[in-house]
């Protein structure tokens, strides 16, 4: 059982979990290279920790959410890592979306240490995170899941166990977020294609949102794009990355994915195109300049 739950990387997705966790009545510990996303969750009620290396020491469950391989391997084996604090009785849980082989990886070195790993990327939204409503897919050891189940329950409510083997949730949320950017992308180009046509996007929206085009990324970030709230919740170059890593586990098996592929492009597009710091709902104003001309 858990007492102590520790979150790496208390941006949108990590402060719900750590919100989630306090909710859910445990002690929690936050840490995160912004000083003033520690305040939050200071004020969230957490204590906020020195390092990785000292939340690693004082929790039972770490949650890791950072943005990529690389602050995951800050976090691990930087000044004060986590790899220096942890041994038996530790689960850290690797929530980031990366590459499944360095999933599998990092994984294999916390189990180096006595502790458990568990490969668990999360999806749908801050608002999700912070309600303990978000998914979560998870690959580990039945005796790890066992270790911290009862944290699992408190931050999420849609659980998919995927399997034992480390890297097979990444795949699982390669293949969900793939989706993700294509219902994005479609519902985009529709809304723009709608706009030059001379019809009311919102009276387009609330048609598709309740007709076969219907699909929950179109409704989510479309009613943003439409109300132009462009605050990023889900930052642009979030999923480019994970659309370029769709792109890259396909490749390995000699796959070339048409839709993916074109995804990829569009959303580099729109960070390129000056919108790297909004919401991925951005995607719409991409296609309003493309069909500008």
């Amino acid at each position: 059982m858990t007492s102590t739950v520790g979150v790496i990387g208390v941006g949108a997705m990590g402060m719900g979990i750590l919100r989630s966790a306090l909710r859910g009545g445990f002690e929690a510990i936050a840490r995160d290279i912004d000083p003033a996303r520690e305040e939050i969750a200071r004020a969230s009620g957490a204590r906020v920790a020195s390092s990785a290396g000292d939340l690693g020491a004082q929790a039972d469950a770490i949650f890791v959410v950072v943005i990529d391989s690389k602050q995951i391997e800050q976090v691990l084996s930087g000044p004060d890592g986590l790899l220096q604090a942890i041994g038996p009785c530790k689960v850290v849980l690797f929530d980031s979306t990366i590459a499944p082989t360095d999933a599998a990886a990092f994984a294999a070195r916390v189990e180096q240490t006595g502790a458990m790993a568990i490969d668990a990327p999360i999806s749908g939204g801050p608002a999700r995170a912070e309600a303990g409503t978000m998914s979560m897919m998870l690959a580990a050891s039945g005796a790890a899941l066992e270790r911290v189940a009862d944290v699992l329950e408190a931050v999420s409510d849609k659980r998919f166990l995927i399997g034992n083997r480390h890297g097979d949730a990444m795949r699982a949320k390669l293949v969900n977020n793939l989706m993700a950017g294509i219902n994005l992308m479609a519902g985009a180009e529709a809304i723009a294609l709608a706009e030059r046509l001379g019809l009311d996007p919102k009276a387009m929206f609330d048609l598709i949102a309740v007709s076969s085009g219907q699909s929950w990324m179109f409704e989510d970030r479309m009613s943003r794009a439409l109300a132009g709230d462009y605050a990023p919740r889900a930052a642009t170059p979030v999923l480019t990355k994970d659309v370029r890593l769709a792109n890259e586990a396909a490749r390995e098996l000699g796959i070339e994915l048409p839709l993916g592929s074109l995804v990829h492009q569009q959303m580099q597009a729109t960070c390129d195109g000056g919108w790297q710091q909004e919401d991925d709902a951005a995607v719409l104003k991409l296609y309003r300049r493309l069909f500008a001309s």
